[in-house]
């Protein structure tokens, strides 16, 4: 307990960086004797950090839904205007990919964060739980081989545990009323 304890101080301690605590939690929580990432960065990626967040959530919005609809049909209502041409084709192929090819990394920063952010809270809840296996900290990192293998042991104890209920059902229809 004294060693978590003193952990959160650390951790408490080190604000530059969101993703840094949480780095540095893995790193002494799993003592896998590899270094802590640096603050070098931190200024940036939390800047970063924050605009993919914004961004995110208005580019979720149903206001963004109804712009990108309102766009796409003035752009189709201007075609006879501009006779179809290929130049009016391209205004929509080019602003189509752009936005496109920018959303994928925007997404990709924000499943990451939340990944991330959802197997850390899982990974406590796992350690503070007396009766659970600590072996199941950070199990995303294992190999597929590896995670396959753990498929088929939880399958194997739902099995069995299927059995034993169905042994105990099966026994209990047997006992004569009394």
């Amino acid at each position: 307990m004294a060693h978590w304890c003193a952990l959160r101080f650390r951790l408490a301690s080190v604000t530059y960086n969101l993703e840094t605590p949480l780095k540095i939690l893995i790193y002494m929580s799993l003592g896998s004797g590899e270094k802590a990432p640096s603050p070098a960065n931190g200024s940036n990626s939390r800047s970063f950090s924050r605009f993919a967040a914004r961004t995110a959530t208005l580019v979720g919005s149903s206001w963004i839904f109804i712009l990108a609809c309102a766009s796409i049909f003035i752009w189709a209502f201007t075609g006879p205007i501009f006779h179809f041409s290929d130049t009016w084709q391209l205004i929509i192929n080019t602003a189509t990919t752009i936005v496109t090819f920018l959303m994928v990394f925007l997404i990709q920063n924000t499943q990451n964060r939340d990944a991330r952010a959802l197997h850390l809270k899982l990974d406590e809840i796992i350690r503070s739980i007396r009766h659970a296996h600590n072996d199941m900290i950070d199990i995303e990192k294992l190999s597929d081989e590896e995670l396959e293998n753990m498929t088929k042991h939880y399958e194997r104890i739902r099995e069995e545990y299927e059995h034993r209920a169905a042994s105990r059902v099966h026994s209990k229809k047997k006992l004569p009323a009394a």
